[in-house]
Formats: C-alpha cells, sequence, structure tokens
C-alpha cells in the first residue's frame, strides 16, 4: 500500500459496526431463546470467524444485508442445545472469538477446540485457563496458547474471581461460563473499569447483571451474575465502532484544515475516554445527537484541524496506569498523533501491547523511527518526541492491523510517499473499509 501526503480530511461519514460489541451480539444471541436481528454487524473478518464457530456449533447464522440474523438454541434457564463440533473451531485471528467462547464452551456437555491462525496460536490463554479450571473445566494448551482444548461441565462451580491483568475478554470470559453455573460469579477487576459492552449485552437479553465498587476501593470493579439464568432474543443495532473510528479522527486532528464528521459512533464511557485524552493533547472535538442505541450511548463526533497539537494541561502527555486498560487498541495511534503534539507522547504500564497481534511496542517504535522521529522503548510503552515532521518510509505492518491503519495516519501527515508492506490484507481483520473511507474524505 503506497500513501502520499495528504492537505486535509473533509466530509462525513460512517464507520462499520463495533467488532466488540458484534461478537457479544451473535454470542448472547445464540444463547437466547428464540431469533435475533443484529443490525449493523461489523463487516471485520474477526467477527466474521465468530459467526462460523457458531455455525460450527449448529447455531443458524444468516446474513442479512449489513445485518445478521441468529436463530438461539436456548431451551430455558441454563440449557443452550449446541451440536458437539464435528471439527476444531477456528477461530482465524481473533482472541475475542476464542476467549469469550471458551466460557461459553466450559459450561456444555462435550468436548471442543479451538484454533487460531499462527498470530492467535502466540497470544496467552493461561488467562482465560485458569479461571475456567477453577469453576470444574477441563482444559489443555500448549505451553498456554492454542489449540486450547476444553472439556466442558455442567452445572461449573460459580467463582469470586481475582483478575490479575485487566481485560474485558478475561471478564467476559468468566462472565460467560457464569452463565452456566449454579449460583454467583463475580469477577473483581484489577485497576479501572474495562470494556462493559458483555454487561450491557447481557442485561439487554435480560439477565440481571450487578456492577459495584467494593467498600474503601476506590476505582476497583466488581461485576456478577445470578445463575442459572434466562436469555430472551431482541433485536438490536450496533454502534460504529470507535476504535475504527479513532485513527481517521487522528488523521482530521493532525491535518490543518480539516472538517470531518462521523455519524453514529458508540460513545462508550469505557471506550470513549480516547476522545478526552484527544482534547487533553489539543485535538478540537465535538459531540452531538448523543442518544441511546440498545444500551450502547451513540452520537455524532466532529473534529476540525488547526495544526500543531498543545496539550490542555500538565500531564496530559503521559498515558498510563488505569487509562492504558480503556485506550488499549488505541495506543500505537496515539504514538503517531504524539509526532505532532508539544512535548510529544509518553504510553507506560502497556506491556499487554507485547502480546497482541504483533509486538505493538517494537513495531510502533520501528515504524516511527523509520519515519525520522526520535523515539525510546520502554519494556512496558515508548516516549515519542514532539512535534516532528514525518518522513516517507518503507514500514512493516507487522500482519497487525492496528499498526498499519496507524501509519497509514502517519504517511498522510509525512512528507514523501510511505509504503506498508502487508496493509491492505491485515485491515481486513478489524475495518476493511479503512482505505476507502479514508481516501473519500481525502483531499491532496
Amino acid at each position: 500500500m503506497r500513501i502520499e501526503p495528504a492537505r486535509r480530511l473533509r466530509g462525513r461519514l460512517r464507520v462499520p459496526g463495533d467488532k466488540s460489541v458484534s461478537h457479544r451480539a451473535a454470542i448472547l444471541a445464540s444463547l437466547a431463546e428464540g431469533r435475533t436481528l443484529v443490525e449493523n454487524f461489523s463487516s471485520s473478518a474477526d467477527c466474521a470467524s465468530t459467526l462460523e464457530a457458531l455455525r460450527g456449533l449448529g447455531v443458524a447464522v444468516e446474513r442479512r444485508g449489513s445485518g445478521v440474523v441468529v436463530e438461539g438454541v436456548g431451551a430455558g434457564a441454563g440449557t443452550p442445545r449446541f451440536r458437539t463440533p464435528a471439527s476444531p473451531l477456528d477461530c482465524g485471528n481473533s482472541g475475542t472469538t476464542m476467549r469469550l467462547l471458551a466460557g461459553v464452551l466450559a459450561a456444555q456437555p462435550f468436548a471442543s477446540t479451538l484454533t487460531g491462525d499462527e498470530s492467535l496460536s502466540r497470544r496467552p490463554m493461561r488467562r482465560v485457563i485458569e479461571p475456567l479450571e477453577l469453576m470444574g473445566a477441563r482444559l489443555s494448551a500448549e505451553d498456554g496458547h492454542a489449540p486450547l482444548g476444553i472439556e466442558g461441565r455442567r452445572p461449573l462451580r460459580p467463582v469470586r474471581y481475582e483478575m490479575p491483568v485487566a481485560s474485558a475478554q478475561v471478564k467476559s470470559c468468566v462472565l460467560l461460563a457464569g452463565l452456566g453455573a449454579q449460583g454467583r460469579t463475580e469477577v473483581f477487576e484489577p485497576r479501572a473499569q474495562t470494556r462493559d459492552h458483555t454487561e450491557r449485552m447481557l442485561r439487554w437479553f435480560g439477565v440481571p447483571v450487578e456492577t459495584r465498587e467494593p467498600a474503601g476501593e476506590a476505582g476497583r470493579v466488581a461485576v456478577a451474575l445470578d445463575a442459572p439464568a434466562r436469555l430472551r432474543a431482541r433485536d438490536l443495532t450496533v454502534p460504529g465502532d470507535i476504535s475504527s473510528a479513532a485513527f481517521l479522527l487522528a488523521g482530521a486532528s493532525l491535518l490543518p484544515g480539516s472538517e470531518l464528521e462521523l455519524e453514529g459512533v458508540g460513545l462508550n464511557p469505557t471506550r470513549a475516554t480516547l476522545l478526552e485524552v484527544l482534547g487533553a493533547l489539543g485535538a478540537t472535538l465535538s459531540v452531538e445527537d448523543a442518544r441511546e442505541q440498545s444500551n450502547e450511548p451513540v452520537g455524532r463526533i466532529s473534529v476540525r484541524g488547526a495544526g500543531g497539537l498543545a496539550p490542555a494541561a500538565a500531564g496530559a502527555n503521559l498515558i498510563r496506569g488505569g487509562l492504558v486498560a480503556q485506550l488499549i487498541d488505541e495506543l500505537p495511534m496515539l504514538a503517531v498523533v504524539g509526532t505532532g503534539v508539544e512535548g510529544g507522547v509518553e504510553i507506560r504500564d502497556a506491556r499487554e501491547l507485547r502480546v497482541k497481534e504483533s509486538d505493538r511496542i517494537s513495531a510502533t517504535v520501528a515504524n516511527l523511527r523509520a519515519m525520522g522521529a526520535e523515539v525510546e522503548e520502554f519494556d512496558d510503552g515508548l516516549r515519542v518526541a514532539g512535534p516532528v515532521r514525518l518522513r516517507g518510509a518503507r514500514l512493516r505492518s507487522y500482519g497487525d492491523h492496528r499498526i498499519a491503519m496507524a501509519f497509514a495516519v502517519a504517511a498522510l501527515t509525512a512528507r514523501g510517499e510511505t509504503e506498508i508492506e502487508g496493509a491492505k490484507e491485515c485491515v481486513s481483520i478489524s475495518f476493511p473499509e479503512f482505505f476507502r473511507l479514508l481516501e473519500s474524505v481525502t483531499e491532496r
């Protein structure tokens, strides 16, 4: 993929359905009693992997325009009628598919295997193996990595689980397993609250979920549900993906004269922290038409590029602690934004980036340096100096969709042409429309 510098971004568009919400909508609809229509379902390859895995479990799934119809296999509280899979269920590149389905399958009375591509097979799965074994399932893995063998048990034992790592996927895995337990399952998050799409979606399908702050532990969150529980089919609309919108917002913020509007974007508080951080770094953003849609807040985001970002307050250049869990997918892009910010950007406490689809710390550092940025790498993050005018370069995507899109944004701000190896192929994982939509609002 070759990318020329841009003068500005201008226009109005919609980003595709939120990937995180789409995964959860399909999985919970499969557990429900009745038929669910999920409108604006994500176009990503990751969510297609979830649908294929559900089909492998005997769930009838039909694409209908931009939506998906799911025939739930629920037959009353705690008794979904999945079919024993005839072969391993391929999760492709999707860690969300593997970790969430592991929770569902742990409560089924049969053995199953979850596999994935080479990248997914390098990602850590011990973090879901431990709580599921505490609940009574038996799991096997190769040194804590996929393929993941699961011997389910019904009913599972309820647990009070203290998560050692902040992870919405682990929290969701335990809660989904908890649907097949007898009694109360409770998950304690280690620091700040991670994205809460699973809790919101469970409530949409009729399952009461309690969220509380343990006494004397400000900032910590405990999430609990009681089982057996009954899920009832209910149509819903997925909001636009704010993690996809992030790249367009960043590009418009960095290019002076830009005026961009994104319609129907999800504004979930555990995800919209991105807007606060961009604003604190000096971006000009506004939210209008805010409303509730299928238990998720949505709205229209407008951004104007003035050129030359200046932090609004002391400390805005440092991203660490509880912010990291809420910005985990956007951190490479925020490092790119740092090249246009007075004083740059420093990211710490983000060691989790090293076990994503690529080592996103090393990949971000290598590409920024290739474009002429001054970057310091840490075990748990990086520091990029700013402002600096980047230069076009030959870059690697590392087979990672978020690295490819972050550096497509960087290329728009650079002097000269940039070439990103493997970019077209890997963006389909989360945002196949990315380059087409980006080109539609780019003025040169």
